[in-house]
């Protein structure tokens, strides 16, 4: 691979005009894709299989009417008991009235009809039916909802419409760029160069554009839940620059040690290059993987999230060794142009900077023992070598107090709840958190998650004998307020009920309601009684996926051993860097726990309500810390195999891949922090766990476990950690990603040459 690699570098730099030509023929054609193609964000957890989906199906198809999106306005009156008298029973009705006459309505309920009023005569609920669901509503007609009951207001009522039709996809603005910001700041603080930095940047972007119009692109022909888009555009960023980086400060250690520059890109490419279509491989197989859990948001968000993964590998080894082209020696600080040789200096032309015994105070000898260009002044003085040499000294300490820390975290991981977000977890001050707060007030908790029980018998006869027979045995369950009047299909085989509990959507007894009614109504012959609602769709999301959690984490760190194994020949490597993994997973979901669910600093965040995680969150954060932690891992332990394979013990080997390696990780960690961070200033609280989580996630595993826990493993087991059985070694394709391979092909060719 690394030769394949070296060739296709080489060849993008020597064609560089017709390469970045190409890339930006596509950005375009996918941008003119996803301005004219684009389709609607959809929001409608489909969950094959599970009761909750069976009964949508089913009034989809018996009784359309209630299929569609629905929507509450509730009402607050200036003073008590001002709903009993004519005056406010007026403006009650003329607001049901008007929100009847809406576009898109079917219909709105008086209050006073059904009894949708509080017992102090000071609140009431209108309940409005769309006619369409919420994905299809139109702003037009979300707009014209939002501005219902203008008139009360000035006459002193509240008025909060709500519902699942305002339910809207997070709007991406100003605050994630500072995520950008921080890592343009770190680039160039790595590279010390404007051009080097910025034209990482310039790269990842780039890969961005046409990921993100490839996405919209299709996104008529693919239903695109929300926060696919988001995660898309996180990663994206993320690994797009991380990529960028990694090939890049290859590129200028070679130019350093007195390559040309088309053979210092192709043996960047050949080398990180290796690392990064190895790394990128990993995340889109872990996100691609969560199809497996059956959920279809959830798989089109994994596979969104691997296209612009993809598309950053793509990016990465094809322009950006055009525009390193472009760029040539001015990736380097100035400092440093003038003391490193040229084509056509004391090296001679660019067959001599190939040569194995070129000019020793060039810095361009071969290494006897492996070929590879080495630089005989290297300063061994930085940070990263004096750290490895920290660790390696005293790793059963680093290895100790990295385990009780990662341990302490993980504490609140066992508590950790989940379910799909509800309006009471929203952000203070939009609609749908204004109208749940309202109904909260009125009414309780219960009202903002009512649950529907869809009756549904061959006859109208089977189903209007058993509607007073499923009602009185809800009624007997705990921790249910209320059961309302049933509606009726127009053929009078379907019958809908409403179920209001005394506890919220995400509250455990509401869940332990939704269990207790579909066992108490579960032995019907003559007719199907099925619970769903958003609510109930919620629960049956949460335990599928805490369900699949298990099997897909064992999927993944399966993965990542035989990967490793394939890479590193050894099989401790693999299982230390597994386990490492799993520190990584169960500190990071203590801290989320603890700050999104139980409140703990929820301030710093800008948190308003803590509340459950959301359901698809862990299984998420899996796949995505999966992809990123093997990143690291093959950056920093790639370097110590090829330094113990060609002659250092192991301990030099460690000390040397982590000084090698540690300026470049923590570069590419802060950057990948720095991105995940900036979209904890989002209002919308899924988004903002999904940022803290991951970016809390790349900074445990980053520091805490490859760059201290690994080492110290690592020197603890010495050359042990490089045992592999012969029968085992002989089985095993050999990948090449350190680029053993490449090196002896260059070394045959410069013989040749000879």
């Amino acid at each position: 691979m690394a030769t394949l690699l070296y060739r296709l570098g080489r060849g993008s730099m020597r064609r560089r005009r017709l390469v970045a030509a190409i890339w930006l023929v596509v950005l375009v054609g996918l941008g003119l894709g996803a301005a004219t193609l684009r389709g609607p964000i959809a929001d409608n957890f489909t969950m094959p299989g599970t009761e909750s989906q069976r009964a949508l199906d089913l009034l989809a198809e018996q009784f359309p009417a209630a299929s569609g999106a629905t929507g509450t306005i509730a009402v607050k009156a200036p003073a008590d008991g001002a709903l009993a008298s004519p005056q406010g029973q007026a403006v009650v009705k003329e607001l049901a009235q008007e929100a009847a006459t809406l576009p898109g309505v079917v219909g709105a309920v008086d209050p006073f009809q059904v009894g949708a009023v509080s017992p102090d005569g000071r609140y009431a609920l209108v309940q409005v039916q769309f006619a369409t669901g919420a994905d299809e509503v139109t702003d037009a007609q979300r707009d014209a909802y939002e501005k219902v009951g203008e008139r009360a207001e000035t006459q002193g009522w509240e008025i909060a419409p709500g519902g699942e039709v305002l339910n809207s996809a997070p709007e991406v603005g100003s605050t994630e760029a500072i995520g950008v910001a921080v890592a343009a700041i770190v680039l160039v603080i790595t590279f010390g160069s404007l051009v080097a930095a910025g034209m990482t940047m310039l790269n990842a972007l780039i890969g961005v554009g046409v990921g993100m119009a490839g996405l919209f692109a299709i996104s008529s022909v693919v239903d695109l839940s929300s926060t696919a888009p988001i995660l898309a555009l996180m990663l994206g960023l993320a690994v797009g620059i991380d990529y960028s980086l990694f090939i890049t400060s290859r590129y200028r250690q070679n130019l350093i040690e007195g390559l040309p520059p088309d053979e210092a890109v192709g043996r960047a490419v050949g080398t990180a290059g290796s690392a990064v279509v190895f790394a990128g491989a990993t995340v889109v197989i872990a996100l691609a993987g969560l199809a497996v859990v059956n959920i279809p948001f959830l798989t089109v968000m994994g596979l969104a999230a691997a296209g612009t993964v993809t598309i950053a590998v793509l990016v990465a080894i094809t322009l950006q060794p055009a525009l390193l082209g472009f760029a040539g020696r001015r990736v380097l600080p100035r400092k440093l142009r003038s003391t490193i040789p040229t084509e056509n200096g004391p090296t001679g032309n660019e067959a001599d900077g190939n040569k194995a015994d070129g000019d020793k105070a060039a810095g361009n000898k071969a290494d006897g023992a492996n070929g590879a260009v080495t630089s005989p002044a290297e300063d061994r003085s930085g940070f990263g070598f004096r750290w490895a040499r920290a660790v390696t000294r005293f790793r059963v300490p680093a290895i100790l107090v990295g385990l009780i820390g990662l341990g302490l975290l993980a504490l609140p991981a066992p508590d950790m709840r989940l379910a799909l977000p509800d309006a009471s977890a929203a952000a203070v001050g939009s609609p749908a958190r204004e109208s749940s707060d309202l109904i909260t007030e009125g009414f309780g908790p219960g009202f903002t998650g009512r649950l529907a029980v869809v009756v549904a018998g061959d006859t109208p006869q089977a189903t209007s004998a058993a509607v007073p027979q499923v009602t009185a045995l809800i009624q007997r369950t705990d921790n249910v307020l209320a059961v309302a009047p049933p509606q009726l299909s127009p053929d009078g085989r379907t019958a809908l009920l409403g179920v209001v509990p005394k506890t919220g959507p995400t509250d455990e007894a509401t869940e332990t309601l939704v269990n207790d009614v579909r066992g108490a109504v579960g032995e019907f012959r003559d007719v199907d009684v099925l619970l769903t609602g958003a609510t109930a769709v919620g629960i049956d999301v949460s335990e599928k996926l805490t369900d699949a959690m298990p099997v897909y984490l064992l999927l993944v760190v399966g993965l990542s051993v035989l990967l490793l194994m394939l890479v590193f020949r050894s099989l401790l490597v693999p299982v230390k860097a597994a386990l490492g993994f799993l520190l990584t997973v169960a500190a990071t979901f203590g801290i989320t726990v603890a700050v999104f669910q139980q409140g703990h600093l929820a301030d710093l965040v800008g948190l308003d309500t803590p509340s459950p995680l959301v359901s698809f969150l862990p299984i998420l954060l899996i796949g995505i810390l999966f992809g990123l932690a093997m990143d690291y891992e093959v950056f920093l332990v790639s370097r110590m195999r090829e330094d113990f394979v060609h002659g250092d013990t192991a301990q030099q080997a460690t000390i040397n891949g982590m000084g090698h390696g540690a300026r470049v990780v923590t570069a590419a960690a802060l950057i990948m922090i720095a991105v995940f961070g900036g979209f904890v200033f989002l209002d919308d609280p899924v988004i903002k766990s999904m940022g803290f989580a991951l970016a809390v996630g790349v900074a445990i595993d980053a520091f805490v476990v490859r760059m201290t826990i690994v080492p110290a493993v690592m020197s603890l087991l010495g050359k042990r950690a490089w045992w592999l059985p012969r029968w085992l070694d002989r089985a095993l394709p050999n990948v090449d990603i350190e680029g053993e391979g490449l090196r002896a092909h260059l070394d045959e060719k410069v013989g040749t040459r000879a």
